[in-house]
């Protein structure tokens, strides 16, 4: 079974934080605390769900 992995615009991942500002996710970015993210050639900022969990289950490790 192949899951299809889907790309999260900046807004849905914020809210998917709990509606964490957009100031505060790219400062995250800036310290490279951010999930890994993919810049498109119009600037804009997509995560892939995929690296949004995986990222998610490393901060409950680190907890």
């Amino acid at each position: 079974m192949t899951r299809r992995d889907e790309l999260l615009t900046v807004p849905q991942v914020l809210e998917e934080l709990g509606g964490l500002s957009r100031r505060t996710f790219y400062r995250w970015r800036e310290l490279g605390h951010a999930p890994k993210c993919i810049k498109l050639p119009n600037g804009e900022i997509r995560i892939w769900r995929s690296d949004f969990t995986t990222w998610l289950e490393s901060l409950r490790e680190a907890a």
